[in-house]
């Protein structure tokens, strides 16, 4: 079995020469195996749940709740369904849907059948999201009532005839199929059992400069990364997960991961509202979740927000950019019985990297610093800290941060030259850039690209942000470089006020002053009373906020 061997390809070749994966994309592509030699893969976990906890729940959204016995015919009778519509094992398989049960459904059925899962961004443009279906190849789409209007626009911009299969329970519309009417009708479909090296997806990141690139994650470290959540998050059989996060975003994936890995409960709400998802806590007693740390500061900050309402739930897994510090102390205060957990990763590594596990969550004593840390990695994989040359930096050196992982990624689709830039003999260079202590904790300062060059001096935004948030009446803030005559870029910050409170930019500036050096501060303020834009992940997009400042100066702000 070669789930954990370092010889598969995406860790080829880790003492030197070429990396495996642009060899290795070329041949997914032209073979698409639906299995790899016995390898585990994603359908193994249903296979144990309904062996281990047969009527146990599987799935529960609003009224309708599954057990893993129930949910395991389902994704068997639409792997059928998709076999009559002329899927074949390696084929693509896209949706565009908000989060259900059945957006879970999708996942085990395309892969019950050898085929490769498309998760599209719902926060993309029909131009993006047609770029994805032209570039992946997918002819079959599931969408649901939130998007079905927009399907016709996209199929308008792709090359192929799409089939879509409409995932709500009202009558489809035109021209699509509808979701249970297939499930009905159709037999149940035996397991192909894919795995090891096998693609399992194609994840498009976001395509802030040119155009998105598809991922290539296979079935060897989607388990991988099953594996890890399981052991970090400590799930259990009993645990009920809710889906707040976008299903379409990996980190959401990994989550999902590790609760069918134990066989638990998967529940759901359509999308991140803060009072929707305080509700669904406690409604579906929930005892796990995944969230930004935007979402959890407009949680904290809402009218519905109480601690009681967060009485079943035991941990909290955030990620996808840095915990503000004042944000963090806020959630240790007010929700003291939750046990929080940092993981730091990327959609190439499927994704986790590192964790920064509930014990290290101190606001206070000496392990109080690690608070500002991405942890340490998370079992089985090794993290490096690098120059431009790629020579391995000593411990406090800020470099960029490269990773050896069972998790890593077979390469980009089609893109052999950014597979290389990314994978560099078996390391997968992820454009962080952070550092690490003498204990071994990864510290993050920023994604490279939005470091802030002021007078020739490295700024890290990360870092002033931080700062900022510990400021009484601040609920959200950003950091960016804006133009300057005199230094090239100025620091520049971006305040949302909480509710009730008025804050001047002397005020910011003087309460930063005498935390970090004179370089670091910002010399401007901008306050905004609507929340900061986001991506489809609930990553502040800081590109959005830079396009203003360098309109018509030729800086690119991607």
């Amino acid at each position: 079995m070669a789930l954990f061997s370092w010889g598969g390809k995406a860790a080829a070749k880790v003492d030197g020469g070429s990396s495996g994966p642009g060899v290795a994309a070329a041949e997914v592509k032209a073979a698409a195996p639906a299995s790899s030699g016995g390898a585990l893969g994603q359908t193994h976990m249903v296979h144990c749940a309904v062996a281990n906890r047969p009527t146990a729940p599987a799935t529960w959204f609003g009224d309708r709740k599954h057990s893993w016995r129930d949910m395991a015919e389902r994704v068997a009778r639409m792997g059928r369904a998709l076999q009559d519509l002329g899927v074949q094992p390696g084929d693509r398989v896209a949706i565009l849907a908000l989060n259900s049960d059945r957006y879970t459904e999708y996942l085990f059925a395309t892969w019950w059948i050898g085929a490769v899962v498309v998760p599209m961004n719902i926060r993309w443009s029909v131009a993006e999201n047609a770029y994805s279906l032209n570039d992946s190849g997918a002819k079959v789409v599931f969408v649901d009532k939130a998007f079905s209007a927009a399907a016709p626009a996209i199929q308008a911009e792709t090359q192929e005839k799409l089939t879509l299969i409409y995932l709500d329970d009202d009558a489809a519309p035109e021209g699509m199929l509808q979701y249970e009417t297939l499930i009905d009708k159709s037999d149940a479909a035996e397991d192909v059992c894919p795995g090891g090296e096998a693609l399992a997806g194609l994840y498009y990141t976001g395509g802030t400069t040119g155009f998105p690139k598809g991922v290539m994650v296979p079935h060897r470290a989607l388990m991988y990364n099953n594996m890890v959540m399981a052991k970090h998050g400590e799930l259990r059989p009993d645990s009920v997960h809710l889906h707040a996060a976008p299903m379409f975003h990996m980190a959401d994936g990994a989550a999902g991961g590790g609760i069918s890995m134990v066989g638990g409960t998967h529940a759901y709400i359509p999308a991140f509202t803060p009072a929707g998802t305080i509700d669904a806590l406690e409604r579906y007693e929930v005892t796990s979740t995944i969230l930004v740390p935007t979402m959890l500061g407009l949680m904290v900050n809402d009218p519905a927000f109480d601690p009681s309402r967060f009485g079943k739930v035991e941990y909290i897994t955030y990620g996808g950019s840095p915990m503000p510090e004042g944000l963090m102390r806020t959630l240790i205060e007010k929700l003291p019985h939750v046990r929080f957990i940092q993981g730091y990763g990327q959609t190439e590594l499927a994704p986790l990297v590192s964790m920064l596990g509930p014990d290290d969550h101190m606001v206070d004593g000496p392990k109080a610093a690690r608070l500002r840390s991405a942890g340490t990695p998370v079992v089985g994989t090794r993290i490096n800290i690098v120059d431009e040359d790629g020579k391995v930096l000593p411990d406090g050196e800020v470099g960029e941060i490269a990773a050896l992982s069972e998790g890593a990624m077979l390469g980009y689709w089609n893109k052999p030259e950014e597979t290389a830039k990314a994978f560099r003999n078996g390391w997968v260079h992820t454009g962080d850039g952070g550092y690490r202590d003498e204990d071994g904790f990864i510290f993050i300062v920023d994604r490279m690209k939005d470091m802030i060059v002021t007078g020739g001096e490295n700024v890290f935004s990360v870092e002033v942000e931080s700062v900022i948030s510990k400021m009484p009446g601040v609920a959200q803030v950003a950091v960016v470089g804006i133009p300057s005559e005199k230094w090239g870029e100025a620091v520049h910050a971006i305040v949302v006020p909480a509710e009730g409170a008025a804050l001047t930019e002397q005020q910011v500036i003087d309460f930063v002053g005498p935390q970090i050096a004179n370089y670091k501060r910002p010399r401007s303020v901008d306050f905004r009373s609507e929340p900061l834009p986001m991506s489809g992940a609930g990553k502040i997009l800081k590109r959005d906020l830079r396009a203003p400042y360098w309109e018509g100066r030729g800086k690119q702000v991607s």
